[in-house]
């Protein structure tokens, strides 16, 4: 397979998520959720998550969420006591259910369009807080890129905090008839490439943009962090998963995987 630039991998990927924001407005959870940002107290962010930031210190704290998909998450910052939250994600039609939300919401978060490669100047060591939630790190193509991009946007002393699928998973493909069996190698290369619509849950049978799914190991996350001035203060692997369901199936094994990792990184 010709691998594609990042520039192209990075488009494809912009045009894959524009593409499938309508089917995930047609989901039965848009209208719960809609319905349940209206509280203040709001948040969809799990007892790991939660804990997690709280251990950090969000309250009266600036964050931004990088990646921030329909603003769910970001919205869940201000139970924690964020005194300002800005989501960014590089598509607009993920954007504008982001705004729907934040206008059923008593908070005001700020949404803005932008490729993470090309933040704007106005993001740069702004904030006490970023954030990482899970299906971020593999759209990237350059994780070490990715995190000096992410690094410019904390102020001195300010923490990067990563939630995200462990790469262990990467390697089993969950749809298999032996979901068990390794399917990749650890070390991949090449992206995984789908020409559907991105969903959270089955598949949607219609063309969609490309979209380019990276693969990387914990030693490239890791030294990604370390090149960019990020000193880790925090790594930890759970039993549990936090992807689609169909991932379920690997956790209570009694051979368990990592499935799931935390990682808190401090700019110097």
């Amino acid at each position: 397979m010709e691998m594609p630039t990042r520039e192209n991998a990075i488009a494809s990927n912009r045009d894959a998520w524009n593409d499938s924001a309508r089917h995930h407005k047609d989901a039965p959870e848009w209208q719960a959720l809609s319905s349940a940002v209206g509280h203040g107290g709001f948040s969809c962010l799990d007892e790991t998550l939660t804990g997690l930031l709280e251990k950090v210190g969000v309250d009266g704290k600036d964050v931004v969420q990088l990646g921030c998909n329909n603003g769910r998450e970001s919205l869940s910052l201000f139970a924690l006591g964020a005194r300002s939250v800005v989501g960014v994600d590089q598509s607009v039609a993920f954007l504008d259910q982001a705004r729907e939300l934040a206008s059923r919401s008593p908070h005001a978060p700020e949404f803005i369009e932008a490729d993470i490669h090309r933040l704007p100047g106005e993001l740069r060591d702004r904030f006490d807080v970023a954030l990482i939630t899970i299906g971020v790190l593999n759209w990237m193509p350059d994780i070490g890129e990715f995190f000096r991009h992410v690094a410019q946007t904390l102020k001195p002393g300010g923490s990067l905090v990563v939630y995200e699928t462990h790469p262990f998973l990467e390697m089993f493909d969950p749809e298999s008839t032996d979901p068990f069996r390794l399917d990749s190698s650890y070390f991949r290369r090449e992206p995984f490439v789908q020409d559907q619509p991105i969903v959270y849950e089955g598949k949607v049978e219609q063309p969609s943009a490309t979209s380019y799914w990276f693969v990387h190991t914990l030693g490239a996350i890791f030294t990604g962090a370390i090149d960019a001035g990020l000193r880790i203060s925090h790594f930890k692997e759970y039993p549990h998963s936090n992807r689609e369901e169909l991932y379920d199936r690997y956790q209570q094994q009694k051979a368990q995987l990592p499935l799931c990792f935390t990682l808190v990184g401090v700019k110097g």
